[in-house]
């Protein structure tokens, strides 16, 4: 039998809809700003003629990024920062994780601390970039790779998900049938983790996407900047290459279209990531709590 609801329980349910508006429209707001302003009038939108619906739609901002070879350059470095910097990730994080979740390694106790103690000290800034200069990383495509190859918090994460997920008595039958403990781990164990390599698939993937700070510190050529950090000097610096503007164009036009540029270089570099996590998401949440609680 279903109770009635009470005036008190209609107060509270409309007081949380409420709110929960609230907060939805202050949070997507300006995402939809940035989306309507990217495709309007560049003088409509600096005069604030531009809040509700695109006016004056034009896709000049777009055609300029597309065509110039440093924004073209900057997507075409952060997608290979991204997929092959997830791959080592998951590689090394997954066979770690496994690894520290077997309660016959000895050590492993010592190991994790080990681990869990570059989590709340390192040695700096200043001691990475000289490392990274002594193994002759400096200004290559590994600077970006390297140096953050291990998420120590995704590591736990993970080895508590195999601790709490794949039981004991399955290696055991395993090996009585000669399985190794690689295959073990290639053909038991990933393809029972797939929620929590969905999980860590998405964290590291989004952490290179929109990684800039090492970029900024580890790479000279302009060559192998990503694309985060060639927004940045657009979003910050307002440094625009030549073939960005057109040659008579006075300043006042030239800053409109560098406004347009900088709302439609947004939406270029957020695609990606939104394409990526409809696919992961059913694992995504199922995952990260089993990882995160249990154990």
């Amino acid at each position: 039998m279903v109770r009635a609801l009470t005036r008190e329980d209609r107060v509270v349910t409309t007081v949380v809809y409420v709110t929960l508006s609230v907060i939805f429209l202050v949070v997507a707001y300006p995402l939809y700003f940035v989306v309507i302003a990217s495709v309007s009038d560049p003088f409509m939108v600096s005069t604030g003629q531009v809040w509700a619906f695109p006016r004056g739609i034009t896709f000049e901002g777009y055609e300029r990024i597309f065509t110039n070879q440093e924004i073209v350059t900057g997507y075409r470095n952060s997608i290979m920062y991204a997929v092959v910097g997830t791959a080592v990730n998951l590689a090394i994080t997954l066979t770690a994780a496994y690894a520290l979740s077997r309660s016959d390694l000895v050590g492993r106790n010592a190991i994790t601390f080990i681990f869990a103690f570059t989590m709340f000290f390192s040695g700096g800034i200043i001691p990475l970039f000289l490392l990274v200069r002594g193994l002759g990383l400096y200004n290559t495509f590994w600077a970006m790779i390297f140096p953050t190859a291990l998420s120590v918090w995704n590591l736990i994460i993970a080895r508590t998900f195999f601790q709490s997920t794949i039981p004991k008595e399955l290696l055991d039958s395993a090996k009585v049938d000669g399985c190794t403990d690689f295959r073990f781990f290639w053909s038991i164990v990933l393809p029972l983790s797939t929620a929590i390599v969905a999980v860590l698939l998405i964290f590291y993937a989004v952490a290179h996407w929109n990684a800039f700070f090492n970029a900024l510190i580890f790479l000279r050529s302009r060559s192998r900047f990503p694309l985060q950090l060639v927004l940045r000097d657009i979003l910050i610096q307002h440094q625009f290459s030549d073939d960005m503007m057109v040659d008579d164009a006075s300043a006042e036009v030239s800053a409109m279209i560098a406004e347009s540029m900088k709302y439609g270089v947004i939406i270029v570099a957020s695609v990606p990531v939104m394409i990526l996590y409809p696919f992961v998401q059913k694992h995504y949440v199922r995952g990260i709590m089993i990882g995160a609680i249990k154990g």
